[in-house]
């Protein structure tokens, strides 16, 4: 059944009175068989997030981009989806931190636009973020057959499936501290590998290079023709490397998951936000810089269909600098960046069954948490997902698991576009019910015009991410493409048949079950 709150002012201002008599703290009644463990700090959140988006995205993904675009048309890619992201994630956090509750932007949905938009979201982004635990089990094999080809990928994904599913059943506290000391693990890399790349491009090295400067921005060139020749060629390479910036920074809103179980939320939160965006932003922006002066875009290696650190453009760039040994330590990292992002996987995707639960779109077994305050039916379920990567061990197996490769990309910018529409419409809520956005503990900035922003691009993106498709029609390509846009609004018009739900009237969204305000 759709979970749907309204309240009068009358209500509001009783609902006020009721929480004062609860130390400060605004208590959900109808969620309150829910009892999950307020133990993550803001570096936790920050951790978990980063975790999922530093992964495969950068160190594999960014190759075959920069072959595609060129180096300038990479990098200018990746600085516009970091202003989209920009949007999402202030709007994300002066949600979060009023009304910070478990899987935070799929419950906004139900509440502040429709419980048919909560539904359709959730279970597309809990789809998502369930099939890319699968995806990097199946990559971390495929990373470890770089050492040795000789075992079986299924050892490895047996054996990961079980340590991160154990670590997820951990209290979230300990789960945190535990994805912490992981994460940190690449961020120091990426950084190593950003000073490095300094050194490379001044001259160091066996290669005889010299000073590379900005060599290969002149020769081959800065940008890359796509498909078609001239100026048009370049910007239709530039808007073909937007889906993969975007997967790249995609997960970085995982860091509102955790809003239901931080520690302070009114503090932490908008700390967190701030940490990751920048965090984030400035490991992408750097790396793809540094790769873009440091390797021509022509070169073959680039375009390889390895999926372990030979394929790894960091890598390439201390081959081509003649220096030995570190592929095989990059090759270490990127299999701990694939684990954390997996370990971030389970965590984010049950955190998200959980909120589908609290509203009403799944069963209400998954709202139970044990006395550790972990909803181990919702940890059970999503690591039950991670048993399709086994599917990459059969030729037709293979075939499907890309579709699911599709379902994932997508699937995080029709979040990001519901995250911005949601920020509207609260704002919108908060006028109506006459409450100040400056008596929130965060507030987002360039409103409303940032979230409008971002919603624009969002959709576009969702809209043109198959462009290639119309330029040389594939009937094949172009469903791959758009699989995951036809089953949110498969999950859309379903819902909405069967439901009948209406848009929630701004005087009646509810802004106040799951708030937490401390003394």
């Amino acid at each position: 059944m759709d979970l749907h709150i309204s309240r009068s002012s009358s209500d509001h201002q009783a609902y006020g009175s009721m929480s004062n008599k609860h130390q400060g703290k605004d208590v959900d009644v109808e969620n309150s068989s829910t009892h999950l463990e307020r133990g993550l700090h803001n570096r936790h959140l920050q951790f978990i997030a980063i975790g999922a988006a530093v992964g495969t995205g950068l160190f594999l993904g960014t190759g075959s981009a920069l072959a595609t675009a060129g180096p300038a048309s990479l990098l200018i890619a990746f600085i516009f989806i970091a202003t989209i992201l920009y949007s999402v994630m202030t709007a994300l956090g002066e949600m979060a931190a009023y009304i910070p509750v478990a899987g935070a932007f799929t419950n906004y949905a139900s509440r502040f636009i429709d419980p048919t938009w909560g539904f359709s979201m959730g279970w597309i982004y809990w789809f998502s973020w369930s099939l890319t635990f699968a995806l990097e089990l199946t990559a971390a094999g495929l990373i470890i057959q770089y050492w040795n080809k000789s075992l079986s990928v299924g050892i490895w994904i047996a054996v990961f499936w079980f340590v991160f599913t154990l670590a997820n059943f951990m209290p979230v506290r300990w789960f945190g501290e535990f994805e912490m000391w992981l994460s940190s693990i690449k961020v120091i890399t990426i950084i190593g590998f950003l000073i490095l790349s300094i050194c490379i491009n001044a001259g160091v090295g066996n290669s005889g290079r010299g000073y590379l400067g900005f060599k290969y921005w002149n020769d081959p060139g800065a940008f890359a023709q796509h498909l078609v020749d001239g100026s048009v060629g370049s910007f239709v390479g530039f808007w073909a490397v937007l889906i993969t910036a975007g997967f790249s920074f995609q997960g970085s809103e995982l860091v509102g998951i955790g809003a239901g179980e931080t520690k302070d939320p009114e503090k932490s939160i908008p700390s967190a936000i701030r940490g990751t965006f920048w965090g984030v932003s400035g490991l992408f922006i750097f790396t793809v810089f540094f790769l873009g002066i440091n390797i021509p875009y022509t070169n073959g290696d680039l375009t390889s269909d390895s999926q372990d650190a030979s394929a790894s453009p960091l890598v390439l760039v201390v081959q081509l600098a003649g220096i030995p040994v570190l592929p095989s330590i990059i090759n270490a990292v990127l299999l701990t960046a694939v684990l954390t992002a997996a370990n971030s996987d389970v965590y984010s995707s049950s955190r998200i069954l959980v909120s589908l639960a609290e509203s009403g779109h799944a069963p209400s077994i998954f709202r139970k948490t044990n006395r550790l305050g972990t909803p181990y039916y919702a940890v059970g379920a999503c690591s039950c997902v991670g048993f399709l990567g086994f599917m990459n061990l059969s030729e037709n197996g293979t075939v499907v698991f890309n579709w699911f490769l599709n379902i994932i990309s997508v699937a995080g910018f029709i979040a990001w576009a519901i995250i911005n529409y949601c920020h509207i419409r609260f704002m919108r809520a908060l006028a109506a019910q006459n409450i100040p956005r400056s008596d929130l503990p965060y507030n987002a900035p360039l409103q409303p015009y940032l979230s409008w922003y971002g919603l624009f691009f969002n959709i576009l993106i969702i809209l043109t991410n198959g462009f290639e498709v119309f330029m040389n029609w594939d009937t094949s390509a172009f469903f791959t493409k758009y699989v995951s846009l036809l089953i949110f609004f498969v999950l859309l018009i379903g819902h909405k048949l069967w439901k009948r739900t209406k848009l929630v009237p701004l005087n009646e969204v509810d802004l106040v079950t799951g708030r937490f305000r401390s003394e």
